[in-house]
């Protein structure tokens, strides 16, 4: 008898116990299940021209809470929670728990980064909770609201008044959210939540070398449209045989959805253009403009003439119509043999590569001011042309860089190793391509794709950037492609470039480093192989100084030894067959976890030709001096 209540008891615990499990697991799996349903994922396509639309600007002081463990957003079984910091709950009556408050968390600018706004995260990487308020009106019959965000690094997913409206991935590139059905008339609440941890399998991956600034890093603002609108356009002027009369610009419009029937117009009022377009089933059209040769100014760094623009869309029966305008220059660019001409004639690229990082103290760049600082340092080097590395640079840098008449090489973060054979990196990485194509089809200062840096040689590499190249391809014939190779085959002093993708670029580009990580004194002896008859870029050569730190030209760090070097490398690239421009590494200082040295790198790479003050190094010189031959 003892034994069977013994039995009896332990059994009856243990189906307790198996019932309370499975019963906190069904508890879990429904809230999960009811979160899940709670999201309105409803990121639409790029709006393209943002900067024309009616706006209203949400920048400013965001509340911010930092979440090491994510606490925010899963439980602590790492399921999604419904009681989220999304939520912004108050608590109700006086006994009641919740363990944040958005309201009394601490304000940070955005745009802008965490690790240099406080000094807690300028290491961190991970969660933080960004929250704002604003007042609005729910938008009106016939039009449409859009939350568009100029770049989150890395991975954000967004809450409008407590729905979630999105999630996006990556870290420099724009992108919007239809917020119509979640706007209300009075106070509107935004959260963000931001996370950015380096992962294997994202673009970038792990390991690169600057600073992951983490935040809501450029711009935030609502777009107000009509239901159908504009979503994007661009003009693409065609190559024309040498003394032709006429010119001839190819323009193309999409519409946000698929609808024939709309008429639109498009007038260059400068040069007394009118063309009627109508979209099709598909809401696109496409069209020619003819322009007199002599009466088509064309741009280039001398001369960066840009027209206004201007597109109309008709309303239509209970729709209300759409116009958007922009400055556009017109201009060809294509390879010929080993030469690259714009507007039919050579040009050598006299260029620097820029990382997005303000001038005095670092951070990340933001503003039209942050880029117009650090291009005049390009433009005092004799630039005429800039690699903006390592990833595509906010709107407000290339757009400055059109109007101070400077081209530009632009490229998406495809850095060192990626996760070639990840289906989901691979479409990550053409999302990037594509929303950067997009978002600067129409400046004329933009003449370069570039889809990779320094990627290692594999069969698996070459099918994931030959995908990206023929992608980039397909979106816009109108540009060169090209990508940053490294140099293999080298033997003693011969250098032989063999790579692969020599069969999907416009323009073979290679990083050097003859003088900083090999010897100074071999690059009189270097000579260079680069079997292909295309244009040749050297997109990256230097080496590191300390701005005020002088010595022998043979003692690393010194500002002697980076002159020296300049001499050097320059005189050994004057011997490059088909080279058409190079952008050294790089225009300034900039910070990187990687760069360790106490007392001289303090995490800054010091390859910049300018200190991140401003200060000119020796090495700035040289350059200078060599560009003004070229």
């Amino acid at each position: 008898m003892l034994f069977f209540f013994v039995f009896h008891s332990i059994f009856t615990n243990f189906v307790t116990k198996f019932f309370l499990i499975m019963k906190t697991r069904l508890i879990s799996l429904l809230c999960a299940a009811a979160f899940a349903l709670t999201i309105q994922a409803k990121e639409v396509p790029l709006l393209g021209n943002v900067m024309s639309h009616e706006t209203m600007s949400l920048n400013g002081e965001w509340n911010y809470i930092v979440d090491v463990q994510e606490e925010g957003y899963y439980d602590y079984r790492m399921n999604p929670t419904r009681w989220g910091f999304f939520q912004n709950a108050k608590p109700q009556r006086p006994e009641d728990l919740i363990e944040y408050d958005f309201d009394k968390a601490a304000k940070m600018k955005i745009p802008g980064d965490w690790n240099t706004q406080d000094e807690r995260l300028f290491f961190y990487e991970g969660t933080v909770w960004f929250k704002t308020s604003f007042q609005a009106q729910a938008p009106t019959e016939g039009y449409r609201t859009l939350l568009y965000f100029g770049a989150v690094n890395y991975d954000c997913r967004v809450w409008v008044n407590t729905h979630e409206v999105g999630h996006h991935i990556g870290g420099f590139t724009p992108f919007n959210f239809d917020i119509t059905d979640q706007l209300k008339n009075g106070e509107n609440v935004v959260i963000v939540k931001v996370d950015n941890k380096r992962k294997a399998e994202a673009v970038p991956t792990q390991i690169f070398d600057w600073w992951n600034y983490g935040g809501i890093t450029r711009d935030v603002m609502l777009v107000k449209v009509p239901d159908v609108y504009i979503e994007n356009f661009s003009l693409k002027l065609q190559k024309a045989e040498a003394g032709a009369k006429q010119r001839e610009i190819h323009v193309t419009v999409q519409l946000n959805k698929p609808m024939g029937g709309h008429f639109l117009t498009l007038n260059i009022p400068e040069l007394k253009v009118s063309l009627p377009l109508m979209t099709d089933a598909e809401g696109r059209d496409v069209g020619l403009i003819r322009v007199p040769a002599k009466k088509l100014q064309l741009w280039s760094p001398e001369n960066p003439k840009r027209y206004r623009v201007e597109l109309s869309m008709d309303a239509l029966g209970s729709m209300s119509g759409d116009f958007v305008a922009d400055s556009i220059g017109f201009r060809t660019i294509e390879a010929r043999g080993k030469q690259i001409l714009l507007n039919g004639e050579p040009i050598f690229l006299k260029g620097i590569s820029i990382h997005e990082e303000k001038a005095h103290g670092g951070g990340r760049a933001n503003s039209t001011a942050d880029a117009h600082e650090l291009l005049s340092w390009a433009k005092e080097l004799g630039c005429n042309f800039v690699r903006l590395a390592h990833y595509p640079h906010n709107e407000y840098a290339v757009r400055e860089a059109e109007r101070m008449g400077i081209l530009v090489w632009s490229e998406i973060p495809c850095y060192w190793t990626i996760a070639w054979t990840n289906p989901d990196t691979y479409a990550n990485a053409e999302r990037q391509l594509t929303d950067m194509i997009r978002r600067d089809q129409n400046r004329a200062n933009v003449i370069i794709w570039s889809i990779a840096n320094e990627t290692p040689h594999s069969a698996q590499r070459d099918q994931f950037l030959g995908r990206l190249a023929q992608h980039a391809r397909s979106l816009d014939q109108s540009r060169l492609i090209s990508m940053a190779m490294e140099v293999t085959g080298a033997s003693n002093y011969k250098n032989r470039l063999h790579d692969n993708m020599h069969e999907y670029v416009d323009v073979v580009s290679f990083n050097q480093y003859i003088g900083w990580y090999r010897d100074v004194n071999d690059a009189p002896k270097m000579e260079w192989e680069i079997p292909y008859d295309k244009p040749v870029i050297v997109s990256e050569f230097g080496g590191g100084a300390k701005y005020g730190y002088h010595g022998a030209k043979n003692q690393r760090w010194t500002e002697e030894f980076q002159e020296n070097l300049y001499i050097e490398n320059t005189a050994m690239l004057d011997k490059i067959d088909g080279l058409c421009g190079t952008t050294p590494w790089i225009l300034k200082d900039f910070r990187s976890p990687r760069r360790v040295l106490d007392g001289i790198q303090d995490y800054y790479n010091r390859k910049g030709l300018f200190s991140d003050n401003g200060e000119k190094k020796k090495a700035f010189y040289v350059l200078r001096d060599w560009y003004l031959k070229k």
